[in-house]
């Protein structure tokens, strides 16, 4: 069954972006229905992205090794299980999918389960782990990593081509979180999440060269931990918050904070926009890192959620 749950979104302008000042607003209050989409109990629910070829919303638990294929539309829920932990999964076509596991990068039978390896990776994650990554719109999988212990700039980001090529686009990383290009194909957002910035980038989509690096958003840690990311039709952009109980909209290109949606569970991880119009905002959360409080006061954690937040999404890059 259902749930439904009323929560306030706030839509905020003339918010100060300097790390040193406290974030000061006007607000008008506008209401969104949050919806339970999928009730479960997901450990490190993360990795949403919607497959519009077959009208399904793809996500993984992390901590669980699970792929899961979601239906909205039947409310099924498909799992596969992984042979390690999987950071994220981008579709490739209606049959198979890209996942990243501990290791590397692997396709997947979305009919059998079967994987096979497609980008060996041991030798350049000593100690680390692969986590969340996206397609860029030439169709290359970008997959960022994490320590293991979560040691400072001790992970990194990797783009990876078609005929398996790994070339390593960042160092010095901590958690390799969410990443988004905008429509004209000229901009790449990207969260390392214990920084509380959104850093944009010059992008080539012909080579994949990024440059000019520069914060376009500066998040109060008061907010939670920027994690995933997504980009709506007008590139504002979309992301997760952790420990933070809530989805917030930020202008990227002003550094201001337009829209905090809150959900009913403590951490959120990722986002992704769905349904036949990609009006829908699909959310995900985890359970993990929750006191015995939390847990008492979020019982839904671990769930993806769905609202319509007003906006719609744009189609997600498969790999090519």
């Amino acid at each position: 069954m259902i749930k439904k749950l009323i929560f306030i979104c706030i839509s905020v302008l003339n918010i100060s972006c300097a790390s040193n000042e406290k974030q000061q607003s006007t607000t008008n209050t506008v209401v969104n229905e949050v919806t339970v989409a999928y009730q479960t109990d997901a450990k490190l629910g993360e990795g949403a992205i919607w497959n519009h070829e077959t009208n399904k919303l793809y996500w993984v638990d992390i901590e669980g090794k699970l792929l899961n294929i979601f239906d909205p539309k039947t409310k099924q829920n498909r799992s596969f299980s992984t042979a390690s932990h999987i950071g994220t999964v981008v579709p490739k076509n209606k049959k198979e999918a890209l996942i990243a596991l501990a290791n590397g990068v692997f396709t997947i039978n979305l009919e059998t389960g079967q994987t096979k390896a497609f980008a060996e990776m041991a030798d350049v994650l000593t100690g680390c782990r692969l986590n969340d990554g996206k397609c860029d719109p030439a169709g290359r999988l970008w997959v960022g990593s994490m320590h293991w212990e979560q040691e400072t700039g001790k992970a990194k980001l990797f783009s990876i081509q078609s005929n398996g090529t790994i070339t390593t686009k960042m160092d010095s990383v901590t958690i390799s979180n969410g990443i988004v290009w905008t429509k004209d194909k000229k901009t790449m957002y990207y969260i390392d999440t214990p920084t509380s910035k959104i850093k944009a980038y010059n992008y080539d989509n012909a080579t994949g060269t990024i440059s000019n690096e520069r914060v376009a958003v500066e998040i109060s840690k008061d907010l939670g931990f920027p994690d995933g990311m997504t980009i709506d039709d007008e590139d504002m952009v979309w992301v997760g918050m952790w420990n933070g109980n809530a989805v917030i909209r930020f202008n990227p290109k002003t550094g201001e904070l337009l829209q905090k949606i809150e959900v009913p569970a403590h951490n959120i991880t990722s986002c992704a926009f769905g349904g036949d119009n990609l009006e829908t905002l699909f959310i995900t959360s985890a359970k993990l890192d929750m006191t015995q409080e939390e847990l008492k006061k979020y019982p839904l954690a671990g769930s993806v959620f769905e609202v319509n937040p007003g906006v719609k999404g744009v189609k997600s890059f498969f790999f090519k």
